[in-house]
């Protein structure tokens, strides 16, 4: 069954020093609803420790790491799991609006306004120089918050229900990025952050 509708070009967002556009739904046949059910029902959630200037911290969301290679940040080495049918899906949906090519995921479960992801650069070897990161946000909205490493310039994009992010170019070598905790009521999110492992 044929789950996604077609491809969509993405609406280049004005940035210095990298590459930023958006697309406010990725185009899918399922609804959003269901994707974000399954997608917190079908994946095998880890809570981790990472390593952040030497200290140790709980990882403030649940992740899980799967596609073709492994991966390692902040002192987490991640083993692939096998795509599930509906990332599967979903990867074929994100490389047909995005025109890039990815063969593995991160997945990241925001259980409420309290779970937050700290401001840091995807920017490890692995990537290589000038990562394209796809970033596709489920459920509830929450604001993502890039800051310029050098002119400390902010911006801030409301990552809604079904919506795809990509960052591409330098940005990585040049902005910070991260969601902050939220002190309002806020529902259960999952963000997967398809990525190339070269």
């Amino acid at each position: 069954m044929d789950l996604f509708t077609s491809s969509t070009i993405l609406a280049p967002i004005p940035v210095a020093d990298g590459e930023l556009s958006f697309l406010e739904q990725l185009p899918l046949a399922l609804p959003n609803d269901e994707v974000l059910a399954r997608l917190i029902a079908e994946t095998a959630w880890r809570s981790d420790t990472i390593t952040v200037w030497g200290k140790q911290y709980p990882q403030p969301r649940l992740t899980a790491w799967h596609g073709e290679a492994a991966y390692a940040y902040s002192g987490i080495k991640f083993e692939p799991l096998p795509f599930t049918p509906l990332q599967q899906v979903l990867r074929a949906a994100v490389e047909a609006a995005s025109g890039r090519r990815f063969n593995s995921v991160l997945l990241n479960y925001y259980r409420d306004g309290r779970d937050s992801m700290g401001m840091h650069s995807d920017n490890e070897p692995e990537l290589g120089p000038e990562p394209a990161i796809a970033s596709v946000s489920f459920g509830a909205a929450r604001t993502f918050v890039l800051q310029h490493k050098a002119t400390k310039q902010r911006l801030r994009i409301a990552l809604t229900d079904g919506s795809l992010l990509l960052m591409a170019g330098r940005l990585q070598n040049n902005w910070l990025h991260g969601i902050h905790k939220i002190s309002r009521f806020a529902g259960p999110r999952v963000n997967l952050t398809f990525r190339y492992i070269g």
